[in-house]
């Protein structure tokens, strides 16, 4: 039986992790997460890791003393993130939320663990590293999100080099069918009111402008080595078929089944296997009718605006990411409007110092630029 190392645990993915652990009986070596230390307390109890790690240093310290009565020990900071991302274990699924998870990520690869990958901004900002490192290191790189899952899942048993196109499935969100002028004023709660899927705030608020799809075709690009060119977004409102690819003889294979990211949790845990399924069985009965859109560039520029940023290559996704970020943060908070996050992306892709050849802190320096850009806007 394999053991894990879950970064980001309190988060719905990293929930839906331990929801598959319960019923697979895996054994959880460490934990990290940002501030809920409530829900981490619990976990910890009932996992019995021998970590945990805590973002919030003040929220470790409160943690530290609830855990008093146990073996466990309790990391803080960002450093003690990385400690548990090299801790004994299998298996290291990250995730954690935004650019945060990209220090545990590579240090994890250090350490030569496998990666259950459902953090995109490792990919999305540190591509070209990541990938440069896990080579080395001899360390799989297998995909969490949906979307990407589907891929790996449908190149199974495809000839090295047929890949001809990636088919990128989206939901289009709440908003799907809708023109700027309808967007001018939405609120937090319409935004975070996904038709299909359960998730956080922040990425639900990308899902509403499609920069989460902006950011799914990036780290495609590189878990996959094909061409922003040769990956077709198409929305998909009823979010069964999760994504698929073409190949060089014109097949077309996809990957279907319901709303439910446990599935693509588990294939990650298992693989090359698979498990008996025990969740939610799709019934094409029940769906019926399965529909395919163009998405609306004008109206969610935050799509072609990450198109255009893995175009030019560098940094300029790292800019678009850490400017979303900080973005989202604002509009959550109620600073800005739900149509400026795509212009505040912009404006960071337009003035990134970008350079092709990059190391861990141009990365980290320029995520901080763009976040200080956007902040200068409000």
């Amino acid at each position: 039986m394999k053991s894990l190392i879950i970064l980001g645990s309190t988060g719905s993915i990293g929930t839906q992790a331990l929801d598959v652990c319960r019923r697979d009986g895996y054994k959880v070596t460490a934990l990290a997460a940002g501030s809920n230390i409530k829900l981490l307390e619990e976990q910890a109890r009932e996992f019995k890791p021998s970590l945990v790690a805590v973002f919030n240093e003040e929220k470790a310290k409160e943690l530290k003393i609830k855990l008093a009565d146990t073996d466990i020990k309790v990391l803080c900071g960002v450093d003690g993130v990385c400690e548990a991302a090299q801790f004994d274990g299998d298996i290291v699924l990250n995730s954690i939320v935004g650019i945060a998870g990209l220090r545990p990520t590579l240090k994890a690869i250090e350490a030569k663990k496998t990666i259950a990958l459902a953090n995109k901004e490792t990919l999305v900002t540190g591509g070209e590293i990541v990938n440069k490192l896990a080579r080395e290191k001899g360390v799989k790189i297998l995909p969490v999100d949906s979307e990407h899952s589907a891929i790996f899942q449908s190149l199974q048993g495809a000839p090295n080099g047929s890949l001809r196109k990636i088919l990128l499935t989206a939901s289009g969100g709440p908003f799907f069918g809708k023109r700027k002028k309808d967007l001018e004023n939405v609120t937090v709660k319409e935004a975070l009111n996904h038709p299909n899927w359960s998730m956080g705030a922040k990425i639900t608020i990308d899902s509403a402008t499609l920069m989460n799809k902006g950011l799914e075709v990036i780290e495609a690009v590189h878990l996959f080595g094909i061409s922003a060119d040769n990956i077709e977004v198409l929305v998909h409102r009823q979010s069964i078929v999760h994504s698929g690819v073409e190949l060089s003889d014109g097949a077309v294979i996809a990957q279907l089944g319901t709303p439910d990211m446990k599935l693509p949790i588990q294939y990650a845990l298992t693989y090359p296997e698979r498990s008996n399924y025990a969740f939610e069985k799709l019934d094409l009965f029940k769906i019926s009718t399965l529909t395919f859109q163009k998405p609306d560039y004008e109206t969610f520029r935050c799509l072609p605006l990450c198109i255009k940023a893995i175009n030019e290559g560098g940094l300029a996704p790292t800019a678009v990411n850490g400017a979303n970020e900080e973005a989202v943060r604002l509009f959550l908070e109620g600073k800005i409007k739900f149509l400026e996050i795509a212009e505040l992306v912009e404006k960071a892709l337009q003035n990134v110092n970008n350079k092709k050849e990059f190391n861990l802190d141009d990365i980290l320096e320029t995520d901080k630029q763009a976040r200080e850009l956007v902040r200068t806007y409000i």
